[in-house]
């Protein structure tokens, strides 16, 4: 028995106009996006008619598992544990059936969402994001040695302190050992982290060059976080493949990212909230000078990348418990480029960044069943993907797992 979604205005992902279709799913797989067919009379509809029906989304930057950065230890793993479950279950109910982890969680979680035991997106996690000493992803405090934060392999560990190539090395093989798709490093300072400057950068090529090593090794690449031009150069002559963030991007580093092939994703989201949710977050009022620098800043990276043909995702960043505004990076997105190149960036393009194009991304034949159904028109009103009460209908792998009407 197969399923027919009937009677949608179809946003494939591929770019092209909307067109009136049926989809038929057969085996948690697509076996035709068409023109309006009978449905078999073992079949099971989903009626939807009035809705837009997309793929499902792809969250290429999610920290699901970061929801304790203000607590230094006090939080019982238990609650913990709870939080990053309850994240998952926003992040599938606001739509986004797929999403690359950057830093946190490792494969023990994704082992748990594929076995049906937490409900969530299909995870491609990094495991903890490597950075070195006084680097972003270094918490300590900067008088004391020893680290605070969780770390429960097997669930959640932020970061990894490692300096010099053979160190970055065996932090690169840990987070690959514990499921990690592929590695995460940090190229320049943070937002949230106060013993570095946003100019910063930081690990030598060499220690970039062991980490792409090491991934290479695995068939998979290093993504960078990279908020100045700096870090993405020296990124880029180590072997990184993919940079988030990208806040100070100029002219020149653009075409360089487009001719190496390499791809951007900018977080337009975490910077318009992190100053009305700094406390409920967990962060020092510290942070707030340079969140303002970075939000205009990202705008027009956003569009000298776009300008230079570079390839671009589209990730929330968003950390902290309850993460219920992931759809709002399509929002800010489609001011900048337009609705559907939001769209294309969280489907499409977010599918070759996380080298699951041939399987995901966009509603073709013989690709996997996630779809969404959207109470409006997301090329008119983008707003709807920033509201998961207008996410009326998410199926993932041919599985219905929200219908809101009931």
């Amino acid at each position: 028995m197969g399923t027919v979604v009937r009677g949608s205005s179809v946003i494939d992902g591929t770019g092209t106009d909307p067109r009136l279709a049926d989809i038929v799913i057969d085996d948690g797989r697509i076996r035709s996006v068409d023109s309006l067919l009978e449905p078999s009379r073992d079949d099971a509809v989903i009626d939807a008619s009035g809705l837009t029906v997309l793929p499902g989304l792809i969250d290429a930057h999610t920290h699901l598992g970061i929801v304790d950065l203000g607590g230094v230890g006090g939080t019982p793993v238990a609650v913990i544990a709870a939080r990053i479950f309850q994240n998952c279950e926003l992040a599938l109910a606001a739509g986004f059936t797929t999403a690359r982890d950057c830093g946190g969680v490792d494969g023990g979680l994704a082992r748990a969402i594929d076995a049906g035991l937490v409900d969530g997106p299909r995870l491609f996690p990094s495991g903890p994001i490597l950075c070195q000493s006084g680097g972003h992803g270094d918490f300590r405090p900067p008088f004391v040695d020893h680290a605070h934060g969780v770390a429960v392999p097997g669930l959640v560990q932020t970061s990894i302190v490692c300096d010099g190539p053979e160190e970055v090395r065996v932090a690169a093989r840990t987070a690959l050992r514990r499921g990690a798709t592929q590695v995460k490093v940090c190229v320049s300072g943070g937002v949230v982290s106060l013993t570095d400057r946003l100019e910063d950068t930081q690990f030598t090529v060499e220690e970039l060059r062991a980490a792409v090593e090491e991934a290479e090794a695995r068939e998979t690449y290093v993504t960078a976080h990279a908020h100045n031009v700096r870090g993405i150069h020296n990124g880029l002559a180590g072997g990184v493949r993919c940079f988030e963030h990208g806040s100070f991007l100029d002219a020149e580093t653009a075409t360089a990212l487009a001719e190496a092939g390499a791809w951007l994703v900018p977080t337009l989201a975490v910077a318009r909230l992190m100053s009305d949710e700094w406390q409920a977050w967990g962060l020092s009022a510290d942070v707030l000078p340079r969140i303002a620098r970075v939000e205009d800043a990202m705008t027009r990276a956003v569009k000298l990348a776009h300008d230079a043909g570079v390839l671009m995702g589209s990730g929330s960043d968003l950390i902290g418990p309850g993460q219920n505004r992931r759809g709002l990076e399509l929002v800010l997105k489609a001011k900048i480029l337009g609705p559907m190149a939001a769209i294309v960036s969280a489907t499409a393009s977010n599918a070759r960044i996380i080298g699951a194009s041939d399987s995901l991304g966009t509603l073709e034949q013989g690709k996997v069943a996630d779809l969404i159904a959207l109470d409006g028109d997301p090329l008119t009103d983008p707003e709807v993907f920033d509201d998961p009460d207008r996410v009326v209908v998410v199926v993932k792998e041919g599985v219905v797992v929200k219908d809101a009407r009931g």
